[in-house]
C-alpha cells in the first residue's frame, strides 16, 4: 500500500518527521519478524514483547539512540547441534525498529522463556513540564522613570 502524503506536506509547517515516521512504517509493514506486542502500562510507561524464541542473550543486541531503539539478533551459525527432520522455530537473523518519543528512555530488558521484554519510561525534564503561574494583585504598577526625563509605567 503506498501512502501519498504530499498534499498534507504541502499545507502543514513542521511536521515533517512525523511524515517520513508513516511512510516509513508503510513502507516496513510486510516484516513481520519477529513477532512483537506494544502495551502502555502507566500513563508514562511503556512495554515491548519480541517473541525470540531459539536465540540465546548474547545473540541479541539492544542499542537506544535518541528517538530510536534498535533490537537485533544474529545466530551463531558455527553452532553444531542436532540433525533436525524439520525445523519450525525460526531463527534468522533480525533487526527491528522503535521510534521513540522525546524524552523516551529504555529502562530495563529482559529474556525469559523466548520473550524479550524491554521495558520504556517517559521523562520529562522539570523545565519542560507545564507550570502553573500565580497572579498576584494588591499593588498597583509603580512609575520608573527613564533617564532621558519621561515617565513610563512598568507593567
Amino acid at each position: 500500500m503506498r501512502l501519498d502524503l504530499t498534499p498534507y506536506r504541502r499545507s502543514t509547517i513542521g511536521f515533517d518527521r512525523l511524515f517520513d515516521l508513516i511512510e516509513t512504517n508503510a513502507r516496513n509493514a510486510s516484516d513481520n519478524y519477529p513477532p512483537f506486542n506494544l502495551e502502555r502500562v502507566a500513563d508514562d510507561r511503556y512495554r515491548i514483547t519480541l517473541a525470540v524464541a531459539g536465540f540465546s542473550r548474547d545473540e541479541i543486541e539492544i542499542t537506544a539512540q535518541q528517538n530510536l531503539l534498535l533490537v537485533s539478533g544474529k545466530k551463531d551459525d558455527k553452532a553444531t547441534g542436532p540433525n533436525f527432520l524439520h525445523v519450525g522455530i525460526a531463527t534468522r537473523s533480525f533487526e527491528r525498529r522503535f521510534e521513540l518519543a522525546d524524552f523516551v528512555f529504555v529502562e530495563d530488558a529482559r529474556l525469559n522463556d523466548g520473550l524479550l521484554v524491554i521495558d520504556l519510561v517517559r521523562e520529562v525534564p522539570e523545565a519542560m513540564k507545564p507550570k502553573s503561574i500565580a497572579i498576584k494583585t494588591g499593588q498597583k504598577p509603580t512609575v520608573v522613570e527613564d533617564k532621558s526625563g519621561e515617565t513610563a509605567q512598568a507593567a
